[in-house]
């Protein structure tokens, strides 16, 4: 797959600053090619790596003790095409960003791109602090849990040039109530109403498409810049980057347990923004 530059001739603006684009061709959703030589690496608070020993059955996992993680201690997390930093006691994400790479599926125009200073829940004085962290590793992705006395976190995070890349979740031990998230985007990013499908996208002038992804999440406030969503316990945020951004797909189902069958996509779903002109196989 190649992605068009046609976007640089800009015409009109649409709500929120998005630049009028020309034509709509067919296109679908990033396969694995967006993920290849993709893997995180992880460094602690004190700047030693996180070293995750590899087993046979693929469920590569460690416990991190709670002696290694500070309060508000800043976790690492390089990739190949995406890094971020984590707050230990809060799982605040912070300068998530996209990095220019030469994968077939790249959508920064070789340009490394923060697109979230922060997405970061509010939790009052609540904290995971006390707790050990579990680290899993499996086929280029990440995932981060940490339960405190009263909340549990969960970080889902695949190294990806585009697709599906990001999910948070939070449950209280008492499966009820709510988190607030501010998602703050980078500072040339925005969220614009994408004339094509009519949904909130977020990107820059150029060839960046991404969208929050809620499930039992309302959003309360939203300008060009900053997005304040309100999670139900068992709910989560997630993001996905490129086709999988501007699709014609159905929103998440309102579940808070075992949904990720539910939400599986079957098929294929039309990607009305020209921006991206193939049918996403990887070829022209």
């Amino acid at each position: 797959m190649h992605l068009s530059i046609r976007l640089r001739a800009l015409g009109a603006l649409f709500s929120l600053g998005v630049c009028a684009l020309f034509g709509v061709p067919t296109a679908h959703a990033a396969n694995s090619t967006a993920c290849s030589g993709g893997g995180f690496s992880l460094t602690l608070p004190n700047g030693s790596p996180i070293l995750i020993p590899k087993s046979k059955g693929g469920g590569n996992r460690v416990d991190v003790p709670s002696q290694s993680l500070p309060s508000h201690g800043i976790l690492k997390v390089r990739g190949t095409y995406v890094e971020f930093d984590i707050d230990v006691s809060t799982f605040a994400v912070y300068n998530y960003t996209l990095k220019a790479s030469n994968n077939p599926l790249d959508i920064t125009g070789g340009v490394t791109t923060v697109l979230f200073t922060r997405k970061e829940p509010i939790l009052g004085t609540t904290t995971l602090d006390g707790s050990s962290m579990r680290v899993e590793n499996k086929d280029g992705g990440v995932r981060l849990i940490r339960e405190g006395q009263s909340l549990k976190m969960k970080i889902q995070a695949s190294d990806c040039a585009q697709g599906g890349i990001f999910q948070m979740e939070p449950e209280w031990a008492t499966e009820t109530g709510t988190i607030d998230f501010v998602h703050t985007l980078g500072p040339n990013v925005f969220y614009f109403t994408n004339p094509y499908t009519g949904k909130i996208n977020f990107g820059n002038l150029d060839l960046i498409r991404g969208k929050d992804s809620p499930q039992v999440a309302a959003k309360l406030v939203q300008d060009e810049h900053e997005t304040v969503w309100r999670v139900t316990s068992g709910g989560r945020m997630g993001g996905v980057l490129g086709e999988d951004a501007v699709e014609n797909s159905p929103a998440a189902t309102p579940c808070t347990k075992n949904c990720q069958a539910q939400n599986q996509v079957h098929g294929r779903y039309d990607v009305p923004d020209p921006v991206y002109e193939s049918d996403g196989d990887g070829e022209d």
